[in-house]
């Protein structure tokens, strides 16, 4: 077997340890390039196979088990992952030469398998990579397939938004998503950033945002410098509903890791009070040491707190209130792939989390003011219907048309990555009726 130096062998043992003890995709891989010498070429091999077979994985199964006679669940498990890491450069990796892919696959495992994944490989490359779907009038299992989705969760966005929407956004989840920057606007606007990177990053229509294909040397090091943060654009959308300004009192309710109340921060210029409050301790340090570098420590007031318990103190004194409540996830697939596989049954109970948090939040907020809550998912359960409910039990509420990034809403937005380029993400607005 070869050692661990090879980007396809770290792969297979990366891969091999988020199947067995349930790693999170990017902690693994961080993990990896951190304790392998590898070339920034082989670095890339090594993470595009890491996270594409966790991505793919329902597909490639279903293409091996068309060819071979042992099923996939009931092989080795180290010959089962070398399969889907050759079927996968096959398949989606355009610029790997079949003979590479291939033989480099079967040098992944002992001999005594090494005939079955070459023979395997090889009856795909055959039939010309052509992979035979499933019949489309199996609606969940023809989408599960295709777009590597369990047929749960298929099901679930079929249920939302129908069947030609549904498949339009687990096709976007499968495409790789561009890096969105959010600016220090302290110290650059986004053209003059934009100019300090030399083609690195490009502007986009949202205000202080760029957006990279990559992190290179010189966006890794504006991120360490404080010039800039890593920010998807509807993040950014949700803090332009907010429309946080110089001087006001401002509270994030659910902060970590602290991406919107950075960016509410620079809007108040570093003027005023933004709180940022989370119910881990262990995380807000990640707030504390990103705010010293962006130079936002004297705006931004960082403690522990339940959002379903408001601090006494600051009930009913907030200019704007950002509740981003804690949510299945199931907008941000793209960049988390382990996502994709979670158990539905743990996310039965996120709704009425939800509302508890929300109407905790609505405390904070003084008549005439604003409370925006967001998710980044696209499960209705945990969007319109939680505000909803929110607005029947909350007759002081009411929703509150804006506009954001040349999108406008009448107070409760969507974004779809098909349509918006975006994580799939939901806003909504609403002001405290004065009294």
């Amino acid at each position: 077997m070869p050692n661990n130096t090879s980007p396809r062998s770290l792969a297979l043992s990366s891969l091999l340890a988020c199947e067995k003890c349930g790693r999170y995709t990017n902690l693994e891989i961080d993990s990896g390039l951190r304790n392998a010498n590898l070339s920034p070429a082989d670095k890339g091999l090594y993470t595009r196979l890491v996270y594409g077979v966790i991505e793919r994985r329902i597909t490639l199964d279903y293409i091996i088990d068309q060819y071979a006679k042992t099923k996939t669940a009931d092989m080795e498990p180290a010959v089962r992952m070398a399969l889907r890491m050759g079927v996968y450069q096959l398949a989606f990796m355009d610029r790997i030469p079949a003979h590479a892919a291939v033989s480099e696959t079967v040098d992944l495992v002992p001999r005594r398998s090494a005939g079955f994944v070459n023979a395997i490989l090889r009856s795909f490359l055959r039939d010309n990579r052509q992979i035979r779907w499933p019949d489309a009038a199996d609606t969940e299992y023809y989408l599960s397939v295709k777009y590597s989705f369990p047929r749960s969760i298929c099901a679930l966005y079929v249920e939302d938004y129908g069947r030609e929407k549904a498949e339009a956004i687990l096709d976007a989840f499968n495409r790789e998503p561009p890096i969105g920057i959010r600016v220090n606007t302290r110290r650059h606007t986004a053209e003059e950033a934009c100019a300090l990177l030399e083609g690195d990053a490009e502007l986009t229509k949202v205000p202080g945002m760029l957006t990279a294909n990559t992190l290179t040397e010189r966006l890794r090091a504006g991120l360490e410098a404080g010039d800039w943060f890593v920010q998807d654009p509807a993040s950014r959308i949700c803090t332009l509903a907010v429309d946080a300004r110089p001087g006001e009192l401002v509270i994030d309710t659910c902060a970590c890791p602290g991406g919107k109340s950075f960016s509410m921060g620079l809007d108040m210029a570093g003027e005023g009070t933004l709180y940022a409050f989370d119910l881990h301790e262990n995380k807000l340090s990640l707030i504390r040491k990103t705010a010293e570098r962006l130079g936002l420590s004297d705006l931004i007031q960082i403690g522990r707190r339940d959002a379903r318990q408001p601090e006494e103190s600051l009930l009913g004194k907030a200019d704007k209130v950002l509740c981003d409540a804690p949510c299945s996830g199931l907008g941000v697939v793209a960049k988390k792939p382990d996502i994709r596989y979670k158990d539905l049954s743990s996310i039965e109970n996120l709704p009425s989390i939800q509302r508890e948090i929300l109407h905790g939040a609505s405390a904070y907020v003084k008549p005439g003011s604003t409370l925006v809550y967001s998710t980044c998912t696209l499960r209705k359960a945990e969007n319109e219907e939680v505000i909803t409910a929110f607005l029947a039990d909350h007759p002081d509420f009411t929703l509150t048309p804006f506009d954001a990034a040349g999108i406008h809403s009448e107070g409760m937005l969507t974004l779809l990555p098909h349509l918006h380029g975006t994580d799939g993400f939901f806003v909504a607005k609403m002001t405290k009726k004065l009294q």
